[in-house]
């Protein structure tokens, strides 16, 4: 248990729910270029504030930092990210074991149905666990550990959540969930939808993961918003709790920090921008203008 949620901690933060925005590439390369995605949002009182797509982890460092996002960042009085604490991982090792115990689960065998059992079985070996490993946590939490253990080389010191928390300065850095109430997400999933999530997890180590880089580099949103429709964001319950409940949250914390007069810049991963469910769409619906200006 203590070696599970150690490794899990180390690139929970890093997956932040959702892993396809996680990169694969070499390691060592030098600064890759890019023009995210980057909107600017006004209200009809004045109110003003930025959005930014990020990506959680990169394999290598990320030139991320254009001129229409410097200029951004310069204007706005407070950094506004999913978890602020990005970098505490041993304050997500406690709250992962605590949330995640639990005491005589069956073997993840008897948590899938049958015709998953040999792929499971496949996934196990690939990630180093035995079938009984899991007795002593809830089925969610197997199911990130082993999604865990079959994600690429990105590296959470590269996310762009990180640099843009070290560009506060003085500002006040303000998270919209934190890293409790992410996970905390995952345990309120009655058992059988703790089940499907594990049974996605099985069924995306089957498929090659993919590669956005370059589609998060070049802003391209169409292909962005094509992932959040595929593996567990698939399934509508695990959507509506992990997606679309949580963009809603969010756009109502981002909408009352603007009406209180804060000009935010708000970071998070570019997934949670994209289509009808996303915060640009969202926050247009309050009726904010929201403008991509790169």
């Amino acid at each position: 248990m203590i070696r599970q949620t150690r490794a899990f901690a180390a690139a929970f933060l890093a997956a932040c729910l959702l892993a396809p925005l996680c990169l694969l590439a070499a390691c060592g390369e030098r600064a890759q270029s890019a023009n995210p995605a980057l909107w600017e949002v006004e209200g009809a009182a004045g109110q003003r504030g930025w959005l930014f797509g990020t990506i959680h982890s990169a394999p290598q460092p990320l030139a991320w930092k254009t001129g229409p996002v410097s200029e951004a960042l310069a204007q706005a009085d407070e950094i506004v990210v999913e978890v602020g604490n990005i970098a505490d991982d041993t304050e997500v090792a406690a709250t992962f074991a605590r949330l995640a115990r639990a005491s005589g689960k069956p073997p993840l065998s008897q948590r899938v149905p049958t015709e998953q059992r040999a792929d499971l079985a496949g996934l196990l070996e690939k990630t180093g666990h035995e079938d009984d490993d899991f007795s002593a946590i809830d089925t969610w939490a197997a199911a990130l550990t082993l999604a865990r253990g079959t994600k690429g080389s990105g590296d959470a010191r590269n996310g762009v959540d990180r640099a843009v928390i070290e560009q506060a300065g003085e500002r006040p850095v303000i998270e919209l969930e934190g890293a409790a109430t992410q996970l905390s997400l995952f345990d309120a999933l009655p058992e059988r939808e703790q089940r499907d999530l594990l049974v996605a997890v099985i069924e995306e180590a089957g498929h090659p993961e993919t590669d956005l880089s370059q589609s998060w580099r070049s802003g391209d949103m169409t292909a962005i918003e094509a992932e959040t429709r595929r593996g567990l964001l698939a399934d509508p319950e695990l959507r509506a709790v992990l997606f679309t409940g949580r963009n809603r949250a969010w756009t109502k914390r981002i909408a009352q920090r603007l009406d209180e007069g804060h000009r935010p810049f708000v970071a998070v991963g570019a997934a949670h921008m994209a289509g009808p469910d996303g915060l640009v769409a969202m926050l247009r619906t309050r009726g904010y203008t929201v403008t991509r200006i790169e």
